[in-house]
């Protein structure tokens, strides 16, 4: 798939992971969709890469039907869905007063991580089945971003590593599924990377992650995960695989 002249989405967009993705693609060439919760981020991300925004909730079936159409209208097509939104919200099964963990709290990383996922999965699939096939007869690729904690999840991840492992799992049934019309599907687990949360804590904390990392002994670069999705994009015959991009580790339980 090339992404010049490509109609994309990426959700989670406007900052972070996302964002290195809808600047790498931008660059490269194709049309991006910004599609983000945070209305004035999207909206600047979009206006400084000549994309367009979308504001909305993954997990919503009007908003994430408005991203895919808003693709179509504006570009044309929509041959690549990159999916980066997601939260992470820590919290432990018994609290530490003996409380069981809130059912409210499990199912909104439940809902905004896998739901959401699969809400545009679904959604993107459908546009790009519809679509005609390019030379090679690939209608349309997608990845998902799931974690490390799908593996390897720690204490007061249950709820995030329950979601990201639900990404792994989806993805191997969707490639099969969606083979038949064309489209691919990966997913990336990526570790410890520099985003905007991360940046935010001290020096000497964000040493210490580091020094888990066997090699390089540092926190990624968003634009690492960029360049993957760029190659899984990009080599058509890479399909319903599930790469880490972490470095060799391999988080402890706390």
């Amino acid at each position: 798939m090339k992404l010049e002249g490509a109609g994309a989405i990426v959700t989670g967009g406007a900052s972070g992971l996302g964002r290195a993705v809808v600047d790498l693609f931008a660059g490269a060439g194709a049309k991006v969709v910004v599609f983000d919760l945070n209305a004035e981020a999207a909206a600047q991300a979009a206006q400084e890469v000549g994309g367009v925004a979308v504001a909305g909730d993954v997990a919503d079936e009007d908003d994430a039907a408005r991203a895919v159409d808003e693709a179509i209208e504006s570009f044309g097509n929509l041959r690549i869905l990159v999916n980066c939104a997601g939260v992470g919200t820590p919290g432990r099964i018994v609290t530490r007063d003996g409380s069981p963990q809130p059912l409210a709290d499990f199912e909104k990383v439940i809902r905004v991580n896998l739901v959401g996922s699969f809400n545009m999965l679904r959604l993107a699939a459908a546009c790009m089945a519809g679509q005609e096939p390019m030379e090679d007869g690939e209608r349309g690729v997608v990845v998902n971003t799931a974690s490390v904690a799908a593996f390897d999840g720690q204490i007061g991840q249950a709820a995030y590593a329950a979601s990201k492992g639900g990404i792994v799992s989806m993805g191997l049934p969707a490639a099969r599924e969606l083979a038949r019309s064309g489209i691919r599907v990966n997913t990336i687990a990526p570790g410890i990377f520099m985003t905007p949360l991360l940046q935010s804590l001290s020096e000497e904390v964000q040493q210490s992650l580091a020094a888990a990392i066997p090699f390089p002994s540092r926190l990624g670069k968003p634009a690492e995960f960029a360049d993957l999705v760029r190659f899984m994009v990009e080599n058509t015959y890479l399909n319903g695989e599930v790469v880490r991009l972490d470095g060799a580790i391999r988080m402890a339980p706390k």
